[in-house]
């Protein structure tokens, strides 16, 4: 990235200076969430009417999608065409609002239109983020996904928001995930054009919207609490910019509290947005130390007018900041609280995971397919205009920025731990697409201006390129789709009408399970491998999934030291007094899975530097230690139920 100088001449399409415009910003925002929160609903309720086939074993589902995709992007294009000529001022922004919303929803809610699970259903990573989801359907106090009494270590945002959201409808978390994951990318990709919109002229600011918002689901989509930073972040990086360049307040505010809204959903994210913002500090520094010459200045005032730019960037910086810093407590507050009290802390390995796309640079620019070619274009822009375009600087930072996050990452494992760098790749695609947005446009305009109006050719390839990619969505998540047909929802269904698997005794063990203890499920705390039994119903665990979305305060090591031991034991007594002398909550219910050895459960720990880095084991009890009045034992399918009386 070169350091010549930048033009710090305010744009007129820059981010908004004056309170008025702030007050109008802010409302506009306010408003377009409100349409984008209502085209969802309705398109969900919509769609839910119907019984559709299975998205895996029919077309039926894909052909609407593609029918809707290109219904929104006509809107779009409407929408488009009568700002540039001018005409329906007011009703441009709604229409747009209306047609980028659609799209979102149509995208996602249309292929799962005959499931209520989710991308991924309750499997893999989205196991752990449904019974987030679930614990605050069921609380609204921040609290551990799975640990009973801990303050959450993974930011709990989008998973509060959402369990809100499932109280407001009477939905139990794991039904809600769907519909609010959809509606959270419709609302943000929608704000996001309202940010764009306010920068740039508004044709730009759809096409760059509704390139970042197709490439968001085609690469994010199954994570939607990042899709939902990724469609913001691109437009929130050039207001940082402006922000910590012209040190306006209102930027300044936005960025602040863009960066603590982040860091309450997404810790990675929100690592590289201050990484950027302070790569963009020191950029800005640089090129204002140096427009600063010792030409007609004494040493001295020379000396005082760089200690007065460095004090000056270091405020804004500083600013942002603390801004961010307050609004971030309101969600790490109490885990930091914990760790400042020195409460025992082991076990946590959330940075032991090196895939090969982690051991590699992304370069998506590079790919050949439709993806490719617009972030080739964008890479192209970025190099050509980042001297003389505010956005260009900008986005040509961040790419900068994640390149050297990449580079940190691969770096620090050889001190045995990463960064986690490979998520990245979705934001950068996103950053590079639409840069070959305004790389397009101006390409457009120098063929305009030599081979006279393209206009309509432009337009027409512009349109065929959306929907070519848009439609390939769907094929290019297809897995996820199929596993949200054939997991076991919480009801005992499989949404593609297949046999349904063990999952759907859980309703049945539920029933059981607070029969026999008399207690909320939230008082009750289960040991269990079958962590899709917490997805479902907000039980407490007394251990999790794996070390990586573990708890450090809950000590993840130890605990699954002390159920190997546990497993060892030849008597119902040698249990009994060791579950009464357990450091933490012990569990009054056990749920395992009927072996010919005994009750197994099946755990995992950490094997990182491997890939894969979990390695699955089993650890079998006894029958006998449960052959007690103290306990109750109940077979249910292939589970086998004990509960402490």
């Amino acid at each position: 990235m070169t350091t010549a100088p930048v033009t710090t001449a305010p744009v007129t399409t820059g981010p908004v200076r004056t309170a008025a415009h702030l007050l109008r910003a802010i409302g506009s925002v306010a408003a377009a969430g409100v349409v984008a929160g209502v085209v969802a609903s309705v398109g969900l309720y919509a769609i839910a009417q119907v019984q559709w086939p299975a998205f895996n074993s029919s077309n039926v589902n894909a052909a609407l999608t593609t029918l809707g995709q290109t219904v929104a992007i006509v809107m779009l294009t409407a929408a488009a065409l009568a700002a540039r000529a001018g005409r329906w001022r007011h009703w441009t922004g709604p229409l747009s609002w209306v047609g980028i919303s659609g799209f979102a929803t149509v995208t996602l809610a249309m292929p799962l239109g005959a499931t209520k699970l989710y991308l991924f259903g309750i499997s893999v990573d989205q196991q752990f983020r449904t019974e987030y989801l679930t614990r605050f359907t069921d609380t609204s106090a921040l609290a551990d996904m799975t640990y009973k009494g801990l303050a959450p270590y993974y930011p709990a945002g989008w998973f509060w928001l959402g369990g809100r959201y499932a109280v407001l409808t009477g939905q139990p978390g794991w039904e809600a995930f769907k519909p609010w994951a959809i509606i959270s990318i419709a609302v943000a990709a929608t704000v996001a054009m309202v940010l764009w919109t306010r920068m740039i002229p508004t044709p730009k600011a759809i096409a760059a919207t509704l390139a970042s918002t197709a490439l968001t689901i085609y690469y994010a989509g199954p994570e939607p609490y990042a899709a939902v930073l990724i469609v913001l972040g691109a437009p929130m990086m050039v207001i940082t910019l402006h922000a910590l360049r012209s040190g306006s307040r209102p930027a300044i505010v936005a960025a602040g509290l863009f960066f603590g809204f982040s860091a309450t959903f997404y810790t990675l994210f929100t690592g590289l947005f201050a990484l950027t913002a302070i790569v963009m500090t020191g950029y800005l520094l640089v090129t204002a130390w140096r427009s600063v010459t010792n030409s007609a200045v004494h040493r001295d005032a020379l000396r005082a007018q760089r200690r007065r730019l460095v004090l000056a960037h270091g405020a804004r910086l500083l600013a942002v900041g603390v801004l961010s810093g307050v609004v971030a407590l309101s969600v790490w507050g109490p885990y930091l609280f914990a760790r400042l009290r020195n409460r025992p802390a082991s076990g946590g390995t959330a940075e032991h995971y090196l895939p090969g796309s982690g051991a590699t640079l992304p370069t998506p620019m590079l790919h050949l397919s439709l993806v490719g070619a617009l972030c080739f274009a964008g890479f192209g822009w970025l190099l050509l205009r980042n001297r003389t375009r505010t956005i260009s600087l900008a986005l040509g930072l961040t790419v900068m920025t994640i390149y050297l996050f990449c580079l940190l990452s691969m770096a620090l494992t050889a001190k045995g731990t990463t960064l986690l760098a490979f998520r990245l790749e979705p934001l950068l695609a996103v950053i590079l697409a639409v840069a070959g947005v305004f790389g397009v446009a101006e390409l457009a305009r120098a063929l305009g201006q030599r081979m006279g109006d393209v206009g309509f050719v432009v337009v027409a390839t512009g349109v065929v390129s959306a929907i070519a990619l848009s439609q390939n969505i769907p094929a290019h998540l297809s897995s996820e789709i199929t596993i949200a047909y054939t997991d076991t929802d919480g009801n005992g269904v499989r949404a593609d009408k297949r046999p349904p698997g063990a999952q759907s005794y859980f309703p049945q063990i539920d029933t059981l399970v607070r029969q026999q203890t008399g207690a909320p499920r939230r008082d009750t705390v289960v040991l269990t491998a079958d962590y899709g039994f917490l997805s479902v119903y907000p039980y407490y665990g007394f251990q999790g999934l794996t070390s990586h979305y573990a708890n450090p305060l809950a000590e993840f090591d130890k605990r699954a030291t002390a159920i190997e031991e546990w497993s060892g034991f030849t008597t119902p007594d040698q249990l009994v007094a060791a579950l009464d002398a357990s450091p933490w909550t012990p569990p009054r219910v056990f749920l395992f899975r009927y072996s010919a050895d005994g009750y197994a459960l099946r755990l995992a720990t950490d094997v990182y530097p491997n890939d894969p880095n979990v390695k699955r084991y089993t650890v079998t009890f006894a029958p006998a230690l449960f052959t007690d009045p103290r306990f109750t034992v109940t077979t249910v399918g292939p589970f086998v139920l004990v509960v402490r009386r």
